[in-house]
């Protein structure tokens, strides 16, 4: 049953997100269709053509030749919502900020005055830092996404980042209960907090009949080459896996900035006739990359879910991933996948041998859990209702 009068989200997000995107544009669809209004907030702007949706870009005080007019847009803002703008000052002053940081927020944040919200939501608890008393000024709820970095990470690089937010009043939504224990070790109250997990389009992945019994048994990884994936540790584990004579190929699809490092570490372990990096491609490219592989393996140090183990498992492929945080409620151990203790090649390199050697018949029923489990528990149209709820 749709909203009668419809409430208005407002989404916060970096950047708006690509057509590739799937899970933001999945979101801000389902929301629309349960009645919802989208108001997307974005940090920059994308090449991309923009969602469905409302968009407002904030303040670029980067760009030099428009500082003047941005500055002159902002303070024009202030003006027009003056009451809002003395509001936010004055819970920045209560918080022990200077006048000078005062300010400073107040303009900051001065692209939220003109939207009447029922909730502002940050797509990531750093989009949140220095925007914590925003919701309250403008009458709205306020609701954060933690999806792994911003809770794990990045709080080592910044201690006490989140005092602010953790003493205000908001509801949280995780993607694992690792995060929701995070958050009450933060002294965060459970019932504020809400875990929604990924989900994917089960329509889009879905395995094919009679896939091919190849000779050379294909590995995939699919993600963002950074320390955090764990791709050296893998390519360490498939150095030690060759040695046992078994032919394989490993092929890893995603770009970053360990590249360079991890094609060196390629070359050192001699693996260049048995792996490949393919770079950035299409959702059509990688969904034909899964059909021709055999295994997928996510052995990440630190990972909040991961969407790309998901289509593997709908897709039939056998995953082995690590215990990084959301990875076991993802795939559960001897059930739907195996899930093998992170930063020990030896450990995933043993496991990977012992797949191999496994009847077919427990091969197909670790299948078979696998994608009933994603077509189940893990599909568009759970999580568009989920996050209905989360909202009322």
């Amino acid at each position: 049953m749709k909203q009668t009068n419809k409430e208005r989200i407002g989404l916060v997000l970096p950047n708006i997100p690509a057509y590739s995107e799937t899970f933001f544009n999945s979101k801000i669809k389902g929301l629309q269709e349960n009645g919802f209004e989208v108001v997307l907030f974005s940090k920059s702007k994308s090449k991309s053509n923009y969602p469905s949706c409302k968009t407002v870009i904030s303040p670029n005080f980067a760009k030099r030749p428009y500082l003047i007019v941005e500055f002159l847009f902002i303070f024009w803002q202030c003006l027009l919502h003056f009451k809002k703008a003395f509001k936010l000052f004055k819970l920045n002053r209560k918080e022990s900020s200077s006048i000078a940081n005062s300010i400073k927020n107040v303009f900051i944040n001065s692209y939220f005055f003109p939207h009447k919200l029922t909730w502002l939501h940050f797509g990531f608890g750093t989009m949140a830092l220095q925007s914590e008393l925003v919701a309250e000024t403008i009458g709205a709820k306020m609701a954060v996404s933690f999806r792994g970095f911003d809770l794990y990470i990045y709080p080592e690089k910044n201690p006490k980042c989140y005092a602010l937010l953790f003493s205000r009043k908001v509801y949280y939504h995780v993607l694992s209960d690792e995060m929701k224990a995070t958050l009450i070790q933060n002294g965060i109250s459970s019932d504020t907090i809400f875990k929604i997990t990924p989900a994917i389009d089960i329509r889009f992945f879905k395995p094919i009949e009679n896939k091919n019994n190849q000779l050379t048994k294909q590995f995939l990884t699919i993600g963002r080459l950074h320390w955090k994936k764990g791709i050296e540790y893998t390519l360490e584990a498939f150095s030690l896996f060759k040695q046992q004579g078994i032919p394989f190929h490993y092929t890893i699809i995603g770009e970053g900035i360990e590249k360079e490092k991890l094609m060196f570490a390629v070359h050192q372990l001699e693996l260049q006739d048995y792996v490949t990096f393919t770079g950035k491609i299409s959702p059509l490219e990688v969904r034909s990359y899964l059909e021709n592989n055999d295994f997928y393996v996510q052995y990440s140090i630190q990972e909040g879910f991961c969407n790309a183990v998901l289509e593997a498992q709908a897709m039939g492929l056998l995953c082995l991933v690590s215990d990084a945080d959301g990875l076991a409620e993802n795939v559960l151990h001897e059930k739907t996948g195996w899930v093998i203790p992170k930063r020990n090649p030896l450990l995933l390199a043993q496991k990977m041998a012992d797949v191999m050697h496994l009847d077919e018949k427990i091969t197909h029923e670790m299948k078979t859990n696998a994608m009933e489990r994603v077509q189940r528990e893990f599909n568009l149209e759970k999580q568009n209702q989920a996050f209905k709820l989360f909202y009322s």
